[in-house]
């Protein structure tokens, strides 16, 4: 099974780590650190050597933040680690707080003193952030102050992990569908009409499309670390370490860009001085905003020219989705089909669960990683969001429960998510009243016919509104954007209850995964991909629509759902669903799974 990054970290982190941090911080005359989750780039999933949050704390969730101070300190985390982080940090060390409600800003406010110091690092931070950040310490009577050298790397020291050093390869245009100098031509012409020169990209997902390259830096995701300067002419400078630079790498990028070095890299921001540069504050650090304002640049702020255009995937890369889907699928059902027949009666622990998946998606020989750790939740673990299995915390699965697997690969041609909740031994009315309030939502969003320029935040409700009426409801975001052999997470476009100014496009592709979680009993989600299409013009219709079109293809477990609950409408939606189910995937089975898939997409 291949190598995974799952929760290293443990409780004890912290009583081995806080001291050896708070000695670091005592010794540049701070009262305290900001700890947050984002590495120098950004990234949602870090390499080992950027992981602070989980050095320093124990807890390994993919947002968060931390704060020590000499004689307190607190882990801040969202609705979908309050379990998680219980498990995976001393509770004696860290108090847990919210990181949306309040978060770091109230904390700061309520627990500095007049004239106390904190340190942050300007290379992990946004300036939107630390705008923030700087006002809640301003109204405590403190101050935060900017670091060269961050304590908690110190800290760490020697024992710290390499910086990833991954070859960086090119995406061929079979895959990408666009070649780099028209998508630079392009985006650089979208510059010069705001009036920009150049921009300035952080973001590793941003320069691997941009040029259409893929490295392996970053956890789960094909990125390479690296910085870029994008001209308005289209010409640009890629700050690359060397010996990440394969071969013919340098052909494939052409004359039109240049290959320099990292440390390269703030003599070319300086070159930039008396020029109108675009710099995302989402998406970059303030290190990035100071050093091109100390050099007599004229910033910019604005959202990473490429976001949008890479987010509107190509007919080539919607094409390569909805193969990358058929293949994962085949893989999927196979597993389901495992699930459904031997690990109903051996009762597999939840290691024994991802494995055997990853088994069967490596055995496609297209696999060239895992999209994210697979989650694989058995009855109340399943309740825990965003839980991994590790060996202290591995569970069996058993008689009259749930499991929850939420899994995704890496192909060169898509990426895919994909959640199913089944069902061990025969589940409870409970269980599949719940269900079908979750599988109601699923459906609801994926049937919608919506106007030309609607957010996804527009269409959350759909996803929510059947478990609303039983006085339900869960703690995350219905939909976000996936890559197209990228992350797994991807921006701008997302489906949840906070405001959002993007529209949905022809292009996008976005989760659709309502769920509904019991603590302490089992958790509930169904998760298929979906892309975003033009719709069907209707008899009458007077304005341009837009509607979903399944990319996942599994099998969702009839046997958790209450027909009773189910409309005409819902159920003849499920059977349509299931039908190309076994179409598309069918044909790529044989003996008992074949058999298996055609009787579990028959119509309910």
């Amino acid at each position: 099974m291949r190598q995974t990054f799952q929760d290293s970290a443990d409780p004890s982190f912290g009583t081995l780590h806080l001291p050896l941090i708070r000695k670091a911080v005592a010794g540049q005359g701070l009262d305290g650190l900001l700890i947050p989750h984002e590495d120098e780039h950004q990234n949602e999933y870090l390499p080992d050597a950027n992981d602070r949050l989980a050095w320093a704390t124990g807890f390994t969730g993919s947002a968060g933040a931390a704060v020590v101070l000499a004689d307190k300190a607190a882990v801040f985390v969202d609705g979908r680690y309050t379990l998680q982080v219980r498990d995976q940090v001393n509770l004696d060390l860290f108090e847990v707080r919210d990181l949306v409600d309040g978060g770091v800003p109230a904390y700061l406010e309520a627990q500095l003193k007049p004239g106390q110091v904190v340190g942050y690092d300007p290379r992990l931070h946004s300036p939107d952030a630390l705008d923030r950040l700087r006002a809640a310490a301003k109204k405590a009577g403190a101050e935060l102050k900017p670091v060269d050298a961050n304590p908690l790397d110190q800290a760490w020291g020697q024992t710290r992990p390499p910086q990833p050093q991954a070859p960086v390869v090119p995406h061929p245009l079979v895959y990408s569908g666009e070649d780099s100098s028209v998508k630079r031509a392009r985006i650089g012409a979208a510059l010069a009409a705001q009036g920009a020169d150049a921009a300035v990209l952080t973001a590793p997902a941003s320069i691997a499309w941009l040029f259409n390259i893929r490295g392996g830096d970053v956890i789960r995701s094909p990125l390479p670390l690296s910085q870029a300067i994008l001209r308005k002419d289209g010409t640009a400078r890629l700050f690359l370490d060397p010996i990440k630079v394969t071969a013919d790498l340098p052909a494939w990028l052409g004359n039109e860009v240049a290959l320099e070095t990292p440390d390269a890299l703030p003599g070319a921001l300086a070159e930039l001085k008396g020029h109108k540069v675009s710099l995302d504050p989402s998406q970059s650090s303030a290190w990035y905003f100071d050093t091109l304002q100390a050099e007599g640049a004229e910033v910019v702020r604005g959202p990473d020219p490429t976001a949008l255009p890479r987010a509107c995937k190509n007919a080539v890369e919607v094409e390569g989705s909805r193969q990358a889907h058929i293949r994962d699928g085949a893989a999927l059902s196979r597993f389901l089909h495992w699930l459904a027949t031997e690990a109903q009666t051996a009762l597999p622990d939840e290691i024994t669960v991802v494995g055997k998946l990853e088994a069967f998606r490596e055995a496609t020989g297209a696999l060239k990683d895992l999209s994210f750790d697979t989650i694989a939740g058995a009855g109340p673990n399943g309740a825990i969001v965003h839980y991994h299995p590790v060996e202290r915390l591995n569970r069996k699965t058993e008689s009259g429960s749930l499991l929850l697997v939420d899994s995704g690969g890496q192909y060169l041609d898509g990426t895919t998510d994909v959640t199913r909740t089944v069902a061990i031994g025969e589940p409870t009315g409970e269980m599949r009243e719940r269900f079908t309030l979750v599988l109601k939502g699923h459906l609801a969003l994926g049937r919608v016919r919506f106007p030309v320029g609607v957010t996804g935040s527009a269409l959350d409700v759909l996803a929510r509104a059947a478990l609303w009426q039983y006085g339900l409801d869960y703690d995350h975001g219905t939909g976000h954007g996936v890559g197209s052999y990228l992350g797994v997470h991807e921006g701008p476009q997302r489906i949840s209850k906070a405001p959002s100014t993007v529209a949905l496009q022809p292009g996008m592709i976005v989760s659709n995964e309502p769920g509904y979680y019991k603590t302490g009993a089992y958790g509930i989600r169904i998760e298929n991909l979906l892309g975003v299409t033009p719709a069907a013009d209707v008899p009458g219709g007077e304005r341009p629509m837009l509607g979903f079109e399944p990319l996942t293809l599994a099998p969702i477990d009839r046997r958790l759902v209450d027909k009773a609950l189910l409309t005409a409408e819902e159920t003849a939606q499920l059977d349509a669903y299931h039908a190309k189910v076994a179409d598309k995937i069918g044909p790529l089975l044989d003996g008992a799974a074949k058999a298996w898939l055609l009787d579990v997409c028959a119509p309910l």
